[in-house]
């Protein structure tokens, strides 16, 4: 009887770190898709936008989906985001959106509660292919690991209260945090300000370090917050529920990068490179065997990763042929594990 009870004792301690990963869920319709979706968003918008520096409050307003299942959603509108929020840098803000009626299970929104608008920056055509850019970033990131945010484009109508139309862009969503989790059967983590290198997944954390890298971006920390706001910078982390190590950094927000390269991106104080054309590793050293095996990664899908701007809607010729220069540029620095710790792990912290 003893020796039964030990067989149940060690079924059950074998089923315990399965139940903290729960089954992985499919993408939500807004993100199932890739086709641009064409939207009308109408509000008090000018208001927003010129308060935008001192408040971030919200308006009423409606989302219309135009296309072969049009539908009208009530929304509240508000700005985000902090350099693109001040007036020097940019005259339209990124944009909040939050449904105030639950999505209908048939809706393109359904399951969707808030979701961050990526917008255009400024009416000069070159800011709309910066956007674009950017929407490629997430999607070359999409092609080397389900950790990472989709993004669906869409062709937006900003229409003021009073039916003025003010801009017609392209932009995209992005997805939440808890659904990138839910896709991989994880959980969003959220653990203060700060947590210890110790507690990151080696092998992502190299991953995303790399892939900063690649895109030349300087502007984050994946194991610290801003004072006041919780970890991370440009970064979330998920893992197993209730989980505190092992946790999966996402890197988000590359404007600041040398990809994108927009007019206002500086390289952070803290950083003496010229320009944020400059790559600089700014990985962790503890994680450089993720890195290297992310290296390997990268190599085996240059070709997926590059034709990602093959494909991207309303992407100028002169924009793609730049973007893919300059990712050229990084392949040319990982040809083999030697070049990667020569001239890429050298720079790695701690």
């Amino acid at each position: 009887m003893r020796g039964v009870w030990r067989i149940a004792l060690a079924a059950l301690a074998l089923m315990i770190p399965a139940l903290a990963q729960a089954a992985p869920e499919g993408p939500k319709p807004l993100f199932a898709g890739e086709e641009v979706i064409h939207i009308t968003i109408k509000a008090p918008i000018s208001t927003i936008i010129a308060a935008r520096v001192h408040s971030d409050a919200p308006v009423e307003g409606s989302l219309t989906l135009a296309g072969a299942r049009p539908e009208t959603l009530p929304i509240k509108l508000s700005v985000r985001g902090l350099t693109r929020r001040k007036t020097a840098a940019c005259t339209f803000p990124p944009l909040r959106l939050e449904f105030t009626e639950k999505p209908g299970p048939t809706s393109l929104f359904a399951g969707q509660k808030k979701l961050k608008l990526v917008t255009h920056c400024r009416p000069a055509a070159t800011y709309e292919q910066d956007t674009l850019v950017e929407y490629s970033a997430y999607r070359v990131y999409n092609v080397v690991t389900p950790f990472s945010y989709r993004v669906r484009l869409a062709q937006v109508d900003y229409v003021d209260a009073d039916g003025k139309v003010l801009a017609s862009k392209m932009g995209f969503f992005i997805e939440d945090t808890d659904d990138v989790a839910k896709r991989n059967g994880l959980a969003e983590a959220e653990l203060g300000e700060r947590i210890a290198i110790p507690q990151l997944s080696a092998r992502d954390g190299g991953r995303a370090a790399l892939f900063e890298y690649m895109i030349g971006n300087l502007d984050w920390a994946m194991n610290a917050g801003p004072a006041g706001d919780s970890c991370c910078h440009n970064f979330k982390l998920i893992a197993a529920k209730g989980a505190t190590s092992g946790l999966i950094p996402l890197p988000y927000d590359y404007d600041f990068t040398g990809l994108v390269d927009a007019p206002y991106a500086v390289p952070p104080d803290s950083i003496p490179v010229a320009s944020v054309r400059v790559r600089r590793y700014r990985g962790f050293c503890v994680h450089n065997d993720g890195a290297l095996a992310a290296a390997g990664e990268f190599r085996a899908k240059r070709a997926a990763m590059l034709a990602v701007f093959d494909h991207v809607p309303h992407l100028e010729d002169g924009a793609r042929r730049k973007a893919v220069a300059y990712l050229s540029g990084f392949f040319d620095q990982i040809g083999s594990d030697q070049d990667v710790s020569d001239k890429v792990l050298r720079s790695c912290m701690g």
